[in-house]
């Protein structure tokens, strides 16, 4: 008998393999995304450092809306890039944390691009 993998080890799989490849520098950190039922969370990580230097996340007492949709989505995607250029940062590697490049992962991908950050 095989044993199939649950969702979520097999997402924890993919996004280990993607990290391989991926790695954030002060230069150009790394954009990550995850997202949950219920939100959906941001941050922007310098892995030489361990720091993460901007986050956002669509359960932020500030934002309104829900997270659970692809508005929310967009709402954390243009808050990211906001902070991230104030800090400095134009340009990033985008990490989609093991999920599909589909629905809210993209749509804060495409608001954070349309807000000033380059991938």
């Amino acid at each position: 008998m095989i044993n199939r993998l649950s969702r979520e080890e097999y997402r924890e799989r993919l996004h280990t393999r993607i990290r391989k490849k991926i790695s954030g520098t002060a230069e150009r950190p790394r954009l990550a995304v995850f997202r949950s039922v219920k939100h959906i969370y941001a941050q922007v990580i310098d892995d030489r450092h361990g720091r993460t230097l901007a986050a956002a996340s669509s359960n932020e007492k500030t934002l309104t809306g829900s997270g659970g949709n692809v508005a929310g989505a967009k709402t954390v995607g243009k808050l990211i890039a906001e902070r991230a250029i104030e800090k400095g940062i134009k340009k990033v590697v985008f990490d989609r944390g093991g999920f599909q490049y589909h629905g809210r992962v993209k749509a804060v991908a495409e608001a954070a691009r349309e807000a000033g950050l380059e991938f």
